[in-house]
């Protein structure tokens, strides 16, 4: 019995500054498991326009989304951080797929919520010196309605979620799924789609 009383104060007592983390890393596989049952904006919504500090090959890099988009389509892919598993893979993804994006005319960038020294090190480890990547501020990530909240918590990371958006700034296609998975076929499809119309 004393042994019980112990073990039920010592749980108390180490749960309290784990709760944070429990719910975090519940809502990421709650997330996995729900697939694509987030808010986001919706189809044919006009994109916020926005620009960000970011990389480029090792160098840091001014992306603005006005200027992107009279080059072309562009896709903005979120991602919750820099150098975890299905962000890296996600990453060379991209990087793989880059000469198909560029031959639709589309410019790729990546987005999350790492300081521009975690970013310059990503745009060339994972991007492979072929996209940029840039640190999405709080408003942006409200903006793109992008938060990963848990129980009405933010985790402080953005949901994983890919939005490719026209040249006049409407948002054509959105995907938003924990799952790196689906995300390059997806938007490469919307972009070639957009090229043939």
């Amino acid at each position: 019995m004393r042994r019980q009383i112990w073990t039920d104060r010592a749980i108390k007592q180490y749960t309290k500054p784990m709760r944070r983390v429990m719910l975090v890393l519940l809502g990421i596989v709650s997330a996995t498991i729900c697939g694509p049952a987030f808010a986001e904006l919706p189809i044919g919504a006009q994109a916020p326009a926005f620009r960000a500090q970011g990389a480029l090959a090792g160098r840091p890099f001014a992306f603005d989304l006005q200027a992107a988009l009279r080059r072309g389509p562009v896709v903005l892919y979120f991602f919750p951080k820099a150098f975890t598993p299905g962000c890296t893979l996600e990453a060379r993804a991209f990087a793989e797929a880059s000469d198909e994006f560029r031959a639709a005319g589309a410019t790729i960038v990546g987005m999350s919520n790492d300081a521009l020294p975690a970013l310059l090190k990503f745009s060339v480890a994972e991007c492979r010196n072929r996209f940029a990547v840039a640190s999405a501020t709080r408003g942006i990530v409200k903006a793109y309605d992008v938060d990963l909240r848990v129980g009405g918590i933010s985790t402080g990371l953005t949901k994983r979620t890919s939005y490719v958006i026209a040249r006049r700034g409407r948002i054509v296609m959105v995907h938003s799924d924990m799952s790196h998975a689906e995300h390059v076929r997806l938007t490469l499809a919307a972009v070639q789609a957009l090229r043939s119309k």
